[in-house]
């Protein structure tokens, strides 16, 4: 581990988001917040303030830990247009998201595989297309209801002053099938429009676009992603102690594949380098047949001396695969394997019992409760890992992973080569 034994007084972190939609300033608000909490929560001092030019891609954070002052500069890489690209506008088109997802998964086999995991991203992927589907049956059977009522009266009516003639037939049926599509477009819509408090729509598209292309990167994210490299490269030869990327969710992928390739292109990095997994999602991925440069990816990464990779879940993130080694479950696993390091947040006993149980139900909040503060907390805090004075392969220098962790080989697809 090169330079992992250093103290840090520079450091460099790039924060990679998950499919998120939103720009990046929402994430520099929630570390000035949760930071400033988990500061007086554990005795330490850590200032937030804007760069300079203010542009919402990044803050700077001054820590003060034991007389030891360190100065960290944050960069949150941004991909959330290429998401928002990616959501279909249209209900029939997430519908037709749902139908083909769906079949990828299930005919590759990946979906039976994935069971085997910890069930709540599981349960997450399925979520969005059982709530769909009974939207739509929802709407379907009030639209037949309605037409069914003004069919039949206009029935009754019009038997009585015309007779069963072509008239009566014609207007039966177009008070029949009117209102039904009017009706059917409406709720639809109406459901569409309450999917800030569902999610439906929002992970259905989630989804859909890690199956969009069997597991292989689509061509504009793997351009955006070269673009990382190169600015990860960038901050790797300026004057900086420690660079620390943060991939959390789907960015745990992303940063994977970077990595992976700043590596092949930098096989001696000046600075110490150190990756912070979160809450991965991977084997939504790296599992599918397509998979075969993420899988490559995975293992290249994990025999690596020159980086120190840590991979934190917890069991009550059930949008996570929890304590899943990324590497281990996909199967690319060798005898060379010494990264990740996997183990848990641990979020029943840092975040205190009280807080515990107002949010062991609101599964999207504790998705993100890895960049918050913790009551408790443990060996795990997102405050001293990015501004810390020390670099994150001394901070778990001798630390064991959890004895829970699965690693055993999982997927069906394990080729790194198509």
């Amino acid at each position: 581990m090169p330079a992992s034994s250093q103290h840090v007084r520079r450091r460099k972190v790039f924060y990679i988001p998950g499919y998120d939609p939103f720009p990046p300033r929402r994430y520099r608000e929630l570390y000035r917040k949760e930071g400033a909490k988990q500061a007086e929560i554990s005795g330490y001092g850590l200032r937030v303030s804007a760069q300079p030019q203010d542009d919402g891609y990044g803050w700077q954070a001054s820590g003060s830990f034991d007389d030891t002052r360190v100065e960290a500069d944050f960069e949150v890489l941004i991909w959330s247009d290429i998401v928002r690209s990616s959501m279909s506008n249209t209900i029939p088109g997430t519908y037709w998201q749902l139908v083909r997802t769906s079949w990828t998964y299930i005919a590759s086999g990946t979906l039976r595989r994935l069971a085997v995991l910890p069930k709540g991203p599981l349960i997450a992927a399925l979520y969005p297309i059982g709530v769909l589907i009974l939207q739509l049956i929802a709407a379907l059977l009030v639209a037949h209801l309605v037409g069914w009522g003004l069919s039949t009266l206009f029935q009754a009516a019009a038997l009585w002053l015309l007779g069963d003639g072509a008239v009566t037939r014609w207007g039966m049926a177009l008070l029949y099938w009117t209102p039904f599509f009017v009706i059917v477009v409406l709720i639809l819509r109406w459901f569409k429009a309450q999917d800030r408090k569902i999610y439906a729509y929002y992970l259905m598209h989630d989804f859909a676009f890690s199956a969009s292309r069997k597991g292989a990167t689509p061509k504009p994210l793997q351009d955006r992603m070269d673009l990382f490299r190169g600015q990860i490269a960038s901050a790797l030869l300026q004057d900086y102690d420690e660079v620390l990327v943060v991939g959390h969710s789907s960015g745990a992928h992303l940063a994977v594949s970077i990595l992976a390739d700043l590596l092949r292109d930098m096989p001696d990095p000046p600075t110490a380098l150190s990756f912070l997994s979160l809450g991965h999602v991977i084997p939504m991925v790296s599992f599918l047949p397509d998979a075969h440069r993420l899988r490559a990816d995975l293992q290249f990464l994990s025999e690596r001396d020159e980086i120190v990779w840590v991979d934190v879940t917890a069991p009550g993130d059930g949008c996570s695969y929890a304590l899943c080694d990324p590497v281990g479950t996909s199967g690319v696993a060798t005898r060379d394997k010494q990264w990740p390091l996997v183990f848990s947040a641990q979020f029943s006993r840092s975040m205190g019992e009280v807080e515990w149980e107002k949010m062991r139900r609101k599964f999207f909040k504790l998705h993100f409760q890895y960049l918050c503060a913790f009551q408790q907390p443990l060996d795990y805090d997102y405050f001293q890992i990015t501004a810390g004075p020390m670099t994150l392969g001394r901070r778990y220098a001798g630390r064991p992973p959890s004895k829970s962790r699965i690693d055993v080989p999982v997927s069906k697809y394990t080729s790194t080569t198509p």
